[in-house]
């Protein structure tokens, strides 16, 4: 199966269905398959050819959702490219690919053409909005979008296929050791394969209602998209979680049934008054990108007793590892689970041996939804995907630590380079961060390791609260002492109006690393 076919067979038994709500934009799935397959056919007709990449460069919108179908219909690849990616690490990505199309807005077009010396595998852009022309000189030909999609209520078939299930599907671009970004490599049985375990367990049929907030470039933003067309659900997206009333406006209107979100989006709701938003049609809500604090789990559960909680782990090189059943969450909050269905994991010691419970390792996955390695970088990919226990089998090594209790549940213990080692003990921030978001008041923590001469590093701990709380750095280093080691107890805290966070929504550690090490 071909990923483009999660679209195509919902087209086939739900064709007056609603597939897309954006803004004041309905689409059902037969109109989405005829906009896709006529810009397949334009990709096509501009000589994308099978397993050439496209990328896409559009914020959250119903143009963004057609162009990922379209360019698989195209026998392509995508990628997303973040809306808010400027010109220099946007001419990388496309460099790095050598990306021959590019979907994108008229607001863009400038950054565009400022690296067009540095893109020279790209020759078409297709434009969506006013400005819907290249300047001369860049050696782009431009398309207007708006002219290819016209007459999207017409019948048009799809391109005759070129691709199988081991070809390359998308590249997801995510954070690179070396500062520069590296493209992951998945195939339509990779996407395939992923998609089905998750709509699997979260039980996902034609009536569900998801909303979507979060970034397509973000794989658990597209998966959202590819999910709900799996099924044959309404995907309801929003452009970003900016403005969280009228979002939860929306979940109302558009009676929601599934909401994924992650951990900094629920410390804003938390911070709301949500008693007054009738939110009975909503059956499931989904956490990942970090794992949530206890505490914050525990006030969830209170607000929306009725709603199934999802804590779930996972990684761009996988989608997902592990998910935790809605009925296991008030007993192992701290869990993020066992292994999704038709993948296996292990936990593994230095020397690759797999430990028993309780034993602090390395997080092993197995199974067809493991990516096929990072983008022309052979010796990266080889550090992490290593030999498994078959010949010719190749197992992914997460790089992130967990511990599994008696009955295999998994519990995350840490980046394994975010661990701190302080006066000869290894100290978990995320252990140090349970702590500090179980005291009231705490909105958003982190806790990052500082360099020092005599203890290796010291602890810090950068905060925000909640407005109008008084609590004073004595306070969370008493709380801190109460509960930890002394060892693990901050040495340094710093309070922050807000906390840097990546394009995902993750609070961006590498930025808080680079500011405690300039102030120290």
């Amino acid at each position: 199966m071909q990923v483009e076919e999660f679209l195509e067979r919902s087209a086939v038994r739900f064709p007056g269905q609603t597939a897309l709500v954006c803004g004041d934009r309905r689409l059902t799935y037969a109109q989405v398959e005829e906009g896709c397959n006529r810009l397949a056919h334009a990709l096509v007709g501009e000589g994308v050819r099978p397993g050439d990449r496209v990328a896409i460069h559009l914020d959250n919108s119903v143009e963004a959702v057609l162009s990922v179908f379209a360019i698989l219909k195209a026998g392509a690849v995508f990628l997303v490219v973040n809306a808010t990616t400027k010109a220099d690490k946007l001419a990388y990505i496309l460099n790095n690919c050598r990306a021959t199309a590019l979907i994108t807005d008229s607001r863009k077009l400038d950054a565009i053409e400022e690296g067009s010396a540095q893109t020279p595998h790209l020759r078409t852009v297709f434009v969506a909005g006013e400005r819907a022309s290249a300047r001369p000189g860049t050696g782009l030909r431009s398309i207007a979008l708006e002219a290819v999609l016209q007459g999207a209520d017409r019948p048009v078939p799809p391109p005759a296929k070129r691709r199988i299930d081991i070809d390359l599907a998308a590249l997801i671009y995510t954070s690179g050791s070396t500062g520069r970004p590296k493209g992951v490599m998945l195939t339509h049985l990779n996407v395939v394969s992923a998609a089905t375990s998750i709509t699997t367990y979260l039980e996902s049929v034609p009536d569900d209602v998801v909303l979507c907030v979060l970034p397509l470039s973000f794989d658990y933003g597209l998966y959202q998209v590819l999910m709900a067309f799996k099924v044959g659900a309404t995907l309801v997206l929003e452009r970003s979680f900016t403005y969280p009333h009228a979002v939860l406006e929306t979940l109302i209107r558009e009676r929601v049934t599934g909401f994924p979100i992650v951990p900094t989006m629920a410390a804003v709701l938390l911070q709301l008054d949500l008693g007054r938003y009738d939110l009975s049609r909503l059956r499931y809500v989904t956490n990942t990108a970090a794992a949530l604090p206890t505490h914050h789990i525990r006030r969830l559960r209170a607000l929306f007793p009725d709603v199934k909680l999802y804590s779930m782990y996972g990684l761009t090189e996988c989608k997902r590892v592990s998910y935790l059943p809605p009925d296991q969450i008030d007993v192992r909050p701290g869990s993020v689970g066992r292994g999704m269905p038709n993948e296996e994991v292990y936990i593994v010691n230095e020397e690759g041996r797999r430990v028993g419970p309780g034993v602090i390792g390395q997080l092993v996955v197995r199974g067809s939804n493991v990516m096929k390695g990072y983008w022309d970088l052979p010796e990266e990919t080889d550090k992490v995907l290593k030999p498994g226990a078959f010949p010719g089998e190749r197992v992914l090594y997460t790089g992130d630590f967990f511990k599994t209790d008696e009955e295999g549940y998994l519990y995350f213990v840490g980046r394994k380079d975010d661990i701190i080692k302080t006066r000869g003990e290894k100290v978990s921030p995320k252990e140090v961060e349970d702590v500090l978001y179980s005291l009231d008041g705490v909105a958003e923590a982190a806790v990052v390791g500082v360099p020092d001469a005599v203890l290796g590093q010291v602890i810090k701990a950068v905060i925000t609260l909640r407005e109008g709380c008084p609590l004073t750095e004595q306070d969370l280093r008493r709380h801190c002492a109460q509960h930890l080691e002394d060892f693990a107890v901050p040495r340094a805290v710093e309070f922050r109006d807000s906390l840097p966070k990546t394009t995902s929504g993750k609070i961006s550690k590498r930025e808080l690393n680079v500011s405690a090490e300039a102030g120290r």
